[in-house]
């Protein structure tokens, strides 16, 4: 009987694409180098992160620091103080700004008052201060 060598299991530590702040899945042609993973797709690769993307962070954060602690804000308008006239051209890359801000702990993401998961929200979304001891 022939003794098959045991391959040890990868570390599939749940990631989140450093340019549109969605959950990477994982994939197993990625298994050898999955601490090297940062982007989800070739798209995002190429994306990457912007400093328009980095001042729309920081105008959600600001936004939501001037409101009451349980306000919310939607992504439009964050655009619309960075864009001006051309604020709907930012309305993607201020849904990814968010994601990321979930990603590092800064906020929550909710649909009719209910957190939902950032990766796979449809739809119109709002934006509020993070609560502690609440999973997003």
């Amino acid at each position: 009987m022939a003794h098959r060598k045991r391959v040890a299991e990868p570390d599939r530590t749940e990631k989140t694409c450093a340019s549109c702040g969605r959950r990477i899945e994982w994939r197993a042609a990625w298994a050898s180098h999955w601490d090297d993973v940062r982007y989800c797709s070739d798209a995002c690769r190429a994306r990457r992160v912007s400093s328009t993307d980095r001042e729309l962070e920081k105008t959600i954060l600001r936004l939501l620091g001037e409101r009451a602690a349980t306000s919310t804000i939607c992504p439009s308008d964050a655009a619309r103080a960075i864009g001006g006239e051309e604020w709907r051209d930012l309305m993607e890359p201020a849904r990814r700004a968010a994601r990321r801000l979930v990603a590092s702990g800064d906020v929550r993401i909710t649909q009719k008052g209910a957190l939902v998961d950032p990766s796979t929200a449809k739809g119109p979304i709002r934006i509020g201060r993070a609560r502690p001891n609440e999973e997003q």
